[in-house]
């Protein structure tokens, strides 16, 4: 995900988008420790999908 697909979303959307993410962050991390997860970097991933989505609400500020 790039930061021009987010930038045009509502607070309200990056919230949902925010909350999303930060679940399948936990998920992710479960399946690591329990040795489901096929591909680790998905993990950092996630966390700069995270990191775009603060990044794009913190402009809306």
């Amino acid at each position: 995900m790039k930061y021009t697909e987010i930038k045009d979303k509502t607070a309200a959307e990056l919230a949902t988008m925010l909350k999303e993410k930060k679940v399948l962050l936990f998920t992710l991390k479960q399946k690591l420790k329990t040795m489901q997860l096929t591909n680790p970097k998905e993990i950092s991933q996630v966390k700069k999908d995270i990191a775009r989505i603060n990044t794009a609400i913190n402009a809306l500020r």
